[in-house]
């Protein structure tokens, strides 16, 4: 499950060095990898409902190890951004068979407490990865920072070798065409795809500030990329807290209840960071804000994971993919967004991650129809 967040956040101090170094946005690297992320998985999502869940993760760990070497090795932009799309082919191997495994051993509730789990245990790689970043850079270059990527995988690679097969054999696919063709299915199903839509715009908000915050915190307020490092930390942590709750409230309350509480909670988070950018209420205000927003990740996404591949329990991988596929997209396009702006308009900045949390919240509570 650490793929994403060891593969993007190890590196978010060194975006404003990377940009100088390499001569462009280094920003769009990030939505390079996403894209590689979120196409891949689809594909890997049916292969795992045919042939289990051990061999593609095998593989994709394989791909992540000569992904990173490549990062490592880039002299320009476009080498960056080509070798960013091989190296997300192999990470979305990861988070996507993560979920189905454990949907393929649990009910939706115990479901939900162990991602909670999952989520508390896999919050330390992006605690660490940022303060790890920022002070990695401030010895080395940022090249370093893939080479550490490439000893992770290595390292991960061993212990994906001791974990067991979960798929069981009577629930396997017997047809690739016809795994591939569920996705008609899933699209059609509202109250899954009623999930995965909040998922995404949930998440497009929290890429805004991944891809974004170094600019902001960095450029326009002064900190050092190790401060940085410790500022975003502190989300992180938050997201520990939120997970170790959700474990206890899930076992009291109904899923979608705790959803729609976390959700308001985050969006009373987004009010006040949008009133704390047009009062111009400092550093500390933003940083306030944004933690009632992203440590509210650790209850949300468990909640959504569940209940989703709850609605699609014969398909678990595909589902899984597909989930996967539109809550990382949203990084794609948060980074496009990013870019067209002002690097250091935190008006602007404030007003987006505020926007797509007011739409993950519609797409809960509201009742609207919708056809993909």
């Amino acid at each position: 499950m650490a793929f994403t967040s060891v593969s993007v956040d190890i590196y978010l101090p060194a975006i404003p060095m990377m940009s100088d170094k390499l001569n462009g946005e280094a920003e769009l690297s990030v939505g390079a990898f996403l894209i590689g992320f979120s196409l891949a998985g689809l594909i890997w999502g049916p292969i795992s409902d045919m042939i289990g869940r051990k061999k593609p993760l095998i593989i994709g760990v394989l791909i992540f190890i000569i992904g990173s070497a490549g990062c490592a090795i880039s002299t320009s932009i476009n080498e960056l951004i080509a070798w960013r799309i091989i190296q997300a082919i192999g990470a979305s191997t990861g988070p996507m068979l993560a979920r189905a495994m454990v949907r393929d051993m649990y009910n939706k509730t115990k479901g939900a407490s162990v991602m909670s789990m999952i989520f508390f245990v896999m919050a330390i790689a992006p605690i660490l990865g940022p303060v790890i970043g920022g002070w990695v850079i401030k010895f080395y270059t940022w090249n370093m920072l893939f080479w550490l990527l490439f000893v992770f995988g290595v390292v991960i690679f061993f212990l994906v070798l001791f974990i067991p097969e979960t798929l069981n054999p009577e629930k396997k696919q017997n047809n690739l065409k016809t795994a591939f063709l569920n996705y008609t299915w899933l699209l059609k199903n509202k109250p899954f795809m009623r999930y995965c839509i909040c998922v995404m715009f949930f998440y497009t908000g929290l890429y805004v500030f991944v891809i974004g915050s170094a600019h902001i915190y960095i450029n326009t307020y002064g900190i050092s990329e190790q401060e940085y490092g410790y500022y975003f930390a502190i989300n992180i942590i938050g997201i520990m807290l939120s997970s170790l709750a959700n474990r206890l409230l899930v076992k009291k309350f109904c899923l979608d209840s705790i959803l729609k509480v976390a959700l308001s909670i985050s969006l009373m988070g987004a009010i006040a960071l949008v009133f704390s950018a047009f009062l111009d209420l400092g550093l500390l205000a933003i940083v306030i804000s944004v933690f009632f927003i992203f440590s509210l990740n650790g209850i949300i996404v468990p909640c959504i994971i569940a209940q989703a591949l709850d609605k699609a329990t014969h398909i678990a991988g595909l589902a899984s993919a597909l989930i996967g596929s539109l809550q990382y997209a949203s990084g794609i396009f948060s980074s496009i967004l990013f870019v067209l702006i002002k690097h250091n308009n935190v008006t602007q900045f404030c007003i987006m991650i505020f926007t797509f949390i007011v739409l993950a919240c519609l797409s809960i509570f509201t009742k609207v129809k919708f056809k993909l």
